[in-house]
């Protein structure tokens, strides 16, 4: 049996540059709301959901001084998510729980209560975002994988079948989600799209899409493989590559555009919805 992709991940930090983009663009805009909204207590449930490595979605809320709790059904990858955080060295709460339909937190536990592109994966994702307004005080922040996307459509229809087999699609429909979080008192405050880069996302490396795809080119190989192709956001946390934010951010240009977000929906990676829980300003 193949071991899962998140097991890799574990050991090796090069994610490559898409996950390494859309991490940045995610810190981005979670500085935002640290800065206008002063969240100081967090939950990320579940933590899986982005590609690469697990369950450093919240870093950089820690790095604000936010206390961080991490929740997770699969005790191998939390016990290395718990061994990536204290190589960080930063703090965490590291929970492993199996029904993300009932969260053991008290209500009104945290100032943020979100997660970054795990519903589908979940048996019940309609409970788990119930729970995530009901554990909130304030904040709800989700994103989902944005099916309009060329990549999301390469990938469903050609290079990745099978992928599609092993997710409950309906849970990247942002007004299904919206319905449910409506449903239990939630006002939204903002919404659009995040992770807008130059490229599709396929989720997996070029030189892999070229494969798949039955493009044989030692010379586009090379362009997307070899020692000058490694992209690791932990080696930026680390500070050993201090200027990866500035070499990545560049390509943001689509990102950072002045224009409604709805015109970015045919290349934009992912989509977002941002609430206040009914009643907590």
């Amino acid at each position: 049996m193949t071991e899962p992709v998140w097991k890799k991940y574990l050991t090796d930090y090069n994610e490559g540059l898409g996950v390494v983009y859309e991490r940045f663009v995610l810190n981005d805009y979670l500085e935002q709301l640290v800065d206008e909204y002063g969240i100081r207590t967090v939950l990320e449930a579940p933590l899986y959901g982005m590609a690469g490595v697990s369950g450093i979605n919240s870093v950089q809320l820690a790095q604000r001084g936010c206390d961080v709790t991490l929740v997770d059904c699969v005790e191998e990858r939390l016990n290395g998510v718990a061994r990536i955080w204290r190589e960080l060295e930063l703090p965490a709460h590291f929970v492993l729980h199996q029904d993300f339909a009932h969260l053991p937190f008290e209500d009104n536990s945290f100032d943020l209560a979100w997660e970054w592109a795990g519903l589908w994966y979940l048996p019940d994702a309609e409970t788990l975002l119930r729970e995530l307004a009901r554990v909130s005080r304030r904040l709800v922040f989700v994103a989902m994988p944005n099916s309009l996307q060329v990549g999301y459509l390469l990938r469903k229809y050609l290079i990745d079948r099978d992928f599609f087999d092993t997710v409950d699609e309906r849970w990247v429909q942002m007004g299904r989600i919206k319905g449910v979080l409506r449903g239990v008192g939630v006002r939204f405050v903002d919404q659009g799209v995040l992770d807008v880069p130059p490229w599709p996302d396929t989720v997996m490396p070029a030189a892999e899409v070229l494969r798949r795809l039955g493009i044989n080119s030692r010379r586009l190989e090379a362009q997307f493989s070899g020692d000058e192709w490694s992209w690791s956001t932990m080696a930026y946390y680390l500070d050993q590559e201090p200027d990866l934010y500035d070499r990545v951010i560049k390509y943001a240009w689509l990102d950072r555009a002045s224009i409604p977000w709805q015109l970015k929906l045919v290349w934009a990676h992912h989509r977002y919805i941002l609430g206040i829980v009914d009643g907590n300003q």
